[in-house]
């Protein structure tokens, strides 16, 4: 998997202080995003060992509290992502459960494949639903279209 960026504080994407991951690749190609510079699945940075081991530590740091990590690109449920997405949510889970988990893609909840949602048992929140231009209202709290829709998980009765 590549990735664009890594915000170790972020305050926009999603609810608290927030670790934030751009991942890379991205086959929806919404007219007007933001982020086109993430489409292509080989641009970007290598995602590591060692990035994984600086998001981990930074969302155990005691020093800046953060409520969780954020996941988004480009898309984290593109094909090619979703082997190391689910690797990193499942740990993010058992060493960070006090930590939530928040994610973008889009694809909508009814078109996920059985890996894809697998990956949503370990998260709390997804927002799902490619971007539509149409749609587009800066008032909206997490998403950029009106199509877009905030699930809320409770992982408590997984």
């Amino acid at each position: 998997m590549n990735y664009h960026q890594y915000h170790p504080v972020d305050v926009v994407n999603g609810e608290g202080t927030r670790c934030t991951l751009f991942v890379a690749g991205c086959e929806h190609h919404c007219k007007g995003c933001y982020n086109q510079s993430t489409w292509r699945v080989d641009s970007g940075h290598l995602y590591t060992p060692a990035l994984e081991e600086r998001i981990i530590a930074d969302l155990l740091d005691t020093r800046i509290q953060r409520r969780g990590l954020s996941l988004s690109g480009g898309d984290p449920l593109h094909p090619a992502n979703v082997t190391a997405i689910e690797h990193l949510v499942t740990r993010v889970k058992r060493e960070c459960p006090d930590k939530d988990i928040w994610l973008w893609t889009g694809y909508t909840l009814d078109q996920l494949s059985d890996s894809q949602r697998a990956i949503t048992k370990h998260i709390d929140v997804l927002i799902d639903g490619k971007f539509e231009q149409s749609q587009y209202d800066p008032e909206l709290l997490w998403r950029g279209s009106a199509n877009q829709i905030i699930h809320r998980f409770d992982l408590s009765k997984s």
